[in-house]
Parts: C-alpha cells; sequence; structure tokens
C-alpha cells in the first residue's frame, strides 16, 4: 500500500531528525525524484526577468517560482531549436519544404500524434493534433450536437471556461434553441466549494432523455476539480448522451501560447459520426494531392482537420511531447500528487484558520484534498484582500495567477517544478501575507 502524503512528509523529517517544515525535507525530496532531470529540459524565467519583480525585495539571478503551468507551461529548450531549423528550411528550399526534411510541412503534425495518444491513453487513430481549442470545440458540436424536439440539452459545469461556454451559447443560437432553456447548468451545493460526482451523475439521470451533449472540463479551471470522468461517462452513455473531448495544450503540455489543440474521437465512431464542416486536409494523404475534389474522408478524428498546421506551432509542441516521452504518465501523477500534497501539507501547516487567533491570516483551500479529485492545481481563497496577497507575490518573483472573483490559482508542475519550489513559495507567501498588512 503505497504511502499517504503526510506519512511520507512524517516519514522523511524523522529520517532526517528535523522538523517536517524544514527546508531539507524539502530538499531530501527532491534529491530522490526520479524525475527531476526533467527541469533541465525548459527555460526557466529569472526573477530579475519577470516585470513585477522588486529587486529590493529578492534575488534577481534566482530562478523564479513558476507556478503558472495551469495557465502557460514553461518553454522547452528545443523549441526555439526547431522552429529556427524551419525558418532556414524555408529560407532555403522554399516550397520543397513541404515534402522534405525532418518535418515536412505537408503532414509534420502527423509524427507527433503516436506520441500525443500516449499521453491522453488512447489509440493514434483517436487522435489529431489541429487547429486551437474553441474552433476544436465549434468542430466536435456541430457533429455530436443533435437537438431534436425532446433532447437538446447540454450539461456544463458552473463557471465553465469561457471558451466553453460562449461556444455551448453560439452552437445552441445556431440551431435556433433558447440559450436559458437549452443550457443546463449545475452547480455546487450551496455553502460548498465543488461540485458532488453524485449530484453530476443525478442531474443525467433524472434529465438525461433531455440531454444531447455533456460537456464538462477534466479539470474546472477555477476550482482545481478533477472530475470523476468514468462515473460522469457511465451514467452518459445509460441515457444514450453525447459527450465530446477536446485538448489544449499551451499549459501542461507547453506548447506555447496560441499553440495547437487537439481533438479526441473513440473509434467505434470512426464511421458513423463525418465532419459537418470539411477541408483538403481531411481527405486521405494518399490521394490528397491527386485534386480531383471528390472527397475520400479519412475515417474518425483524422477526418475532422480542415488543412495543414502551422510548422511554427508544431516545433514547440514537438519540443515538449519529445520531453514527455522520456517518462510516463504514471511516474508524472504520482510525483504531482506527492508535489501538490506537499504544497497543502504547509499551506494548511501555516495558515489554516485558528479560532483563537482571528487577526492571524488565513487560506482556504477550495480544491478538493483527495487527491484523486484533483491535478497539480491548488485554488486558494484569503482572509486578507487577495489581489494585494497576489501583488506582493509577484514582487517576490511568483509567477501564478489570480481569477476573478477572489482565487489565487496555483500549480506546481511535475515536469518541471521542484519540492523546493514549493518550499520557497511558501516562504515567499509568509512575506506576501505580512506585506499585505495582514496581521
Amino acid at each position: 500500500m503505497m504511502e499517504s502524503v503526510q506519512q511520507t512528509i512524517t516519514r522523511v523529517s524523522q529520517e532526517l531528525n528535523c522538523s517536517a517544515t524544514s527546508l531539507r525535507v524539502a530538499e531530501h525530496l527532491d534529491r530522490h525524484d526520479e524525475l527531476r532531470l526533467l527541469r533541465q529540459e525548459f527555460l526557466i524565467p529569472k526573477i530579475s526577468d519577470l516585470p513585477p519583480s522588486d529587486l529590493s525585495l529578492v534575488d534577481g539571478s534566482e530562478d523564479c517560482i513558476y507556478f503558472a503551468g495551469n495557465s502557460l507551461g514553461l518553454q522547452p529548450k528545443n523549441a526555439k531549436k526547431y522552429i529556427e531549423e524551419e525558418l532556414e528550411k524555408w529560407a532555403t528550399i522554399g516550397v520543397h519544404g513541404h515534402l522534405k526534411g525532418s518535418r515536412p510541412w505537408a503532414w509534420a503534425e502527423d509524427t507527433l500524434e503516436e506520441l500525443m495518444a500516449k499521453i491522453v491513453g488512447a489509440k493514434p487513430e483517436e487522435v489529431v493534433l489541429m487547429n486551437g481549442l474553441t474552433v476544436n470545440l465549434h468542430l466536435l458540436m456541430l457533429s455530436f450536437y443533435k437537438p431534436s424536439p425532446k433532447r437538446y440539452k447540454i450539461l456544463l459545469e458552473d463557471k465553465a471556461f469561457p471558451s466553453d461556454h460562449y461556444a455551448i451559447e453560439s452552437q445552441i443560437r445556431l440551431r435556433g434553441l433558447d440559450v436559458t432553456d437549452s443550457m443546463l447548468i449545475i452547480k455546487p451545493r450551496q455553502g460548498e466549494d465543488t461540485i458532488r460526482t453524485e449530484d453530476i451523475v443525478s442531474v443525467i439521470e433524472r434529465e438525461g432523455d433531455a440531454i444531447a451533449l455533456v460537456m464538462l472540463s477534466g479539470v474546472q479551471y477555477y476550482t482545481g476539480q478533477l472530475f470523476n470522468m468514468e462515473a460522469i461517462t457511465s451514467a452518459g452513455h445509460a441515457k444514450k448522451t453525447n459527450k465530446i473531448r477536446i485538448v489544449c495544450f499551451i499549459q501542461y503540455v507547453n506548447s506555447g501560447a496560441g499553440g495547437l489543440a487537439g481533438a479526441y474521437i473513440h473509434e467505434k465512431h470512426a464511421h458513423s459520426v463525418k465532419p459537418t464542416l470539411m477541408g483538403w486536409w481531411g481527405h486521405n494523404l494518399k490521394t490528397r494531392f491527386l485534386m480531383n475534389n471528390e472527397m475520400e474522408l479519412q475515417p474518425g478524428v483524422k477526418g475532422f482537420r480542415l488543412s495543414n498546421q502551422p510548422v511554427l506551432l508544431v516545433c514547440p509542441l514537438q519540443a515538449s511531447l519529445e520531453i514527455f516521452n522520456r517518462t510516463s504518465m504514471k511516474d508524472l501523477r504520482r510525483k504531482s500528487v506527492l508535489l501538490t500534497g506537499y504544497l497543502e501539507y504547509l499551506i494548511r501547516h501555516y495558515y489554516t484558520k485558528d479560532p483563537s487567533a482571528p487577526d492571524k491570516p488565513s487560506v482556504h483551500i477550495i480544491t478538493p484534498s483527495d487527491p484523486q479529485q484533483r491535478g497539480c492545481q491548488l485554488s486558494l481563497c484569503f482572509s486578507c484582500p487577495i489581489r494585494t496577497v497576489f501583488q506582493e507575490l509577484e514582487k517576490r518573483g511568483v509567477a501564478c495567477d489570480m481569477r476573478e472573483p477572489n482565487v489565487l490559482r496555483v500549480a506546481p508542475v511535475p515536469l518541471y517544478n521542484s519540492f523546493t519550489d514549493v518550499h520557497r513559495f511558501i516562504t515567499a507567501l509568509g512575506s506576501a501575507l505580512s506585506a499585505s498588512g495582514a496581521k
């Protein structure tokens, strides 16, 4: 049986004969981290390079504390090299670059789909790299959202990411339906921060005959809650509702701002679900360049491609996927559970609300404590003004983000963050709270 995070921290501190909150614990965990060398494959900004940093408070020569990988992942070192290779190819051989070189532009993204499939746990023929997140949402909803007079609703979570929400709204309007009546939004119970799985399943069981599509995030961006997709999918299948899966890569897959997104369609739909909108790149590659305008549609998700992907966006994605290929999702998840659990442990140790000290600043973690119900992100609320805390953290070389109305999102990423980063963050947080006027 695996140790819990607290058991691991207690055991290490006892072995080192030090406090569980000592920096020595973090350093020990880093030394024994089998993934620690992957950090060297990324460019980590220096504190002095971050615009909000106040160099009178911190050493600008140190690496920043980058806990914003849930918003934008760090740049893989090979990204620039690969982009420069394609620019050089364009400069030297021009149009021949479509078919020549290590990543011919005509099918550059095809070579990465096996690496991507490994990450998402699918078969290569079930995934595709194309477009951006919202474009892919629209393409798949056009084919999977087929409202009828009785079955027309779309189930989504409260506070869905704006791209998701707006895409759903516009798809409903496109069908001439009423948005208020057709959007079935599920919220947490009164006084709770996250949505219970049993409540989602209950809504599907109760409203399922009217639900045409279930569209939930894998991880809820605001709260950091990881939805139980197995239970939700099973409930949806029982009611014959559709569910779509889109992947955005700019965060944890480190493809860069505006980078390529991905889409997944299970192989069982390969010949039954067709794209509503078609493009040249959905045509079979073997006959695509005959250009006879007789569509030979690729089966499954491959047929949803519209045009060739920008090779300059393929390059950073390739650089990142090659790093992922040096490990496994199982090992990344194992480290992530411990890394985020260590962060949670230290926050709770120092900043749990103490009724006997009402003036002491406290932090409330709205993300589920159960590791099976979260990813690496923790969403934090504060007993003092959050914007001031955020600004003071930024002055101290911390990269995280604030989401309205009152959440600070921090995400230690197992590919490149360390346990020492977590300990440094806790130190910076203490200084930030003091500077915020919290006594």
